[in-house]
């Protein structure tokens, strides 16, 4: 059972994170301080640097959990299925949960919010590709130690890059667009997704 401190710590760290949601998406990143986040939770921006190192930390705190969430699920998928497979399913297993994971912590839609948000703004778009650089080397890696591959072989990475460039192409059309439901996310994603194979192949002769 988790004792009462570390409850306390979690509800600090969950309002935080509410808090930074709500200002970056009313009022927008570059005019979101620190200061304005921590005094809205009632904290000093010491305990604030006690959780986040940074706002950039704080408004991505979520996005970092479950892009681990999809690691781990990746991590957990049976060795018989080839890697592109194990990409897809393991999304499609994170998507099952991804609503319940969030509502934890923040309402769904305001993290929705928050997510187009990230799309949609250079600098957490750019931060965004940056903080993502660390999962894809570790799933090009997971990859290579499971197909018992040589570290040199580069077929883990190009798999991975592929994969992550249509998820990110196909999270800013999303961002860009009216619905903002994880539903429309989803759709919007899978569809991408679904034209990795036609588009790789040397027939463009017909239409999609």
């Amino acid at each position: 059972m988790t004792g009462l401190r570390e409850r306390k710590k979690q509800r600090t760290r969950g309002a935080l994170i509410r808090v930074a949601h709500e200002l970056i998406v009313t009022r927008g990143y570059e005019d979101t301080t620190v200061d304005q986040i921590a005094d809205a939770v009632d904290v000093s921006q010491r305990t604030f640097f006690r959780y986040f190192s940074s706002k950039e930390d704080v408004a991505f705190a979520l996005q970092d959990e479950t892009e681990a969430g999809f690691y781990e699920a990746v991590r957990h998928r049976p060795a018989h299925e080839s890697p592109n497979r194990a990409l897809r399913n393991a999304l499609d297993s994170t998507w099952d949960d991804f609503g319940e994971a969030i509502t934890r912590i923040v309402p769904l839609g305001l993290y929705m919010r928050m997510w187009q948000a990230i799309e949609t703004t250079p600098a957490l778009l750019a931060a965004h590709l940056r903080r993502s650089t660390e999962t894809e080397e570790r799933l090009a890696a997971l990859f290579t130690a499971r197909e018992g591959l040589s570290p040199a072989d580069p077929r883990p990475r190009v798999l991975v890059a592929s994969f992550t460039g249509v998820m990110r192409t196909a999270g800013r059309q999303w961002g860009e667009g009216g619905d903002i439901t994880v539903e429309a996310a989803r759709r919007t994603i899978d569809s991408y997704l679904d034209l990795m194979a036609p588009v790789l192949s040397d027939d463009w002769g017909h239409r999609l």
